[in-house]
Parts: C-alpha cells; structure tokens; sequence
C-alpha cells in the first residue's frame, strides 16, 4: 500500500477548525484517493521526520506561521527537504509549504510588497506549464482561492515557472521532476475562503481592503481542487 504522508504545519483558527476541520482533513478530502494510504505528522508540534525511502509523496500543508520566522520546527522541516529533492520523492506545498520549499532549494521569501493577496483569485498558467506532469490538463486560466501575506520573492535557480496571478507573481513552480510549489489552496472550497475573510474582516478593513467586494468574488474553484487529485494520481503511478 503506498502512503501519502500529509505534513501539518499549522492550524487553522478555533472557529473555522469547529465549523470545518483543518488543513490535514481539507488536504484528504482533496486527494480522493482510495487505493492510497495517507498519514498525518504534525510537524508543527515535534513529529519525527521520515526517511525520503519510507515516503511515496509528501504535501506539505499551509500554516498562519510564516516562514522568515524561522521557527526550529520549520528549519529542520526547510533542511530535510533537499533530501526529498534528491531521492525524487514527490512533494507538493501549498503555501506555507510552496514558500519553505522555495526557500530550501536556494529561493528567497518575505512579505509581499503589494500587501496581501486573499479572496477567490484567477490563476495564468505560463507556456512552460503545457508539459507539466501536475499541471498540463488545466486550462490556462481558472480560479484558485488565496491567503497569504508572504510570497516567494525569487524561484529557486533551475526551477520551473508554472503559473501567476495579477497580484502574484510565483504562484506555482516546479524543481526536477516531480516536486511543486502552488501558492493558493487547492484544498479550500467557497465556504472556508469566505471564512477566512470573515474571521479577517478587521484587520482587512484597516489596511483599507474591501472584504464585501471580496467576499463578492468567492466562487467554487473545482479546477484548482484538481491539483490534489493530480497529485495522488502522481504518486500512485510511480
């Protein structure tokens, strides 16, 4: 039986884990896998990370952590991952995991200097995405939802640019042949982004965000939910 371990890096706020689960749950639900066994470590809280050779693939979650806090949980996260890299082992971050991938294999990340970027968003895949294992049958536009107020800044060198936003400019990135960064959240559905907005709605409103224009944006995005379902085909073929 192979196994898809989920890494949980964080935790989502009380409320919306109450009305809706948590990152780990989401990430499960996504993948639609049957024949796949999936393991959740709480890496957060000081699970042991596994040898590349026990991994089939690995996702590694979101987090309200950020990444330049340097966290010793996410240091020895951030130092294991070229050994994944190089055991070609594959590996999908979202977000949190999609920076701290970024940052592992050389790239820069920091706080984006547009200020955040949250609400149903629509995702360019970029030419170099027409042959992408992961991404090659989405069209080249659709919606993702979005939270995040660090980005990575600068790709990796030799990685693979794959897809933007308007206000992103690193959305998603492939390094070798089976390890991907996205930036949005292929595990969220409309409920939990509109959520996500509510629980924010002050803190959005005082940096002068309009978060009833942004809730009026939120839709389904059954397109980007299909990055998990790839992933898991993915790692399931190997």
């Amino acid at each position: 039986m192979k196994k898809i371990n989920i890494f949980k890096v964080g935790t989502t706020f009380p409320a919306l884990a109450h009305n809706h689960g948590d990152f780990d749950r989401w990430t499960m639900e996504g993948l639609g896998i049957g024949e796949i066994e999936t393991c959740v470590l709480d890496v957060e809280h000081g699970a042991s990370l596994p040898a590349p050779e026990d991994c089939a693939g690995v996702i590694i979650t979101g987090s309200h952590s950020m990444v330049t806090d340097n966290l010793p949980w996410s240091i020895q996260l951030e130092q294991w991952l070229p050994l994944l890299i190089q055991a070609e082992v594959p590996l999908l971050g979202i977000c949190y995991g999609h920076q701290l991938l970024a940052r592992a294999l050389g790239g820069e990340v920091g706080y984006h200097p547009a200020g955040k970027e949250i609400g149903t968003v629509a995702i360019r895949l970029l030419a170099e995405a027409s042959d992408d294992p992961l991404l090659h049958s989405l069209p080249l536009s659709f919606p993702a939802h979005a939270t995040h107020s660090q980005s990575a800044l600068k790709l990796p060198p030799g990685s693979v640019h794959l897809a933007e936003s308007e206000h992103e400019s690193n959305h998603a990135f492939r390094i070798g042949n089976c390890a991907w960064g996205v930036q949005f959240h292929p595990e969220f559905n409309a409920a939990i982004m509109r959520s996500y907005i509510e629980h924010q709605d002050k803190d959005l409103t005082s940096t002068g965000m309009d978060t009833v224009k942004i809730l009026g944006t939120v839709e389904e995005t059954p397109v980007a939910a299909e990055v998990l379902a790839c992933f898991a085909r993915i790692v399931f073929q190997r």
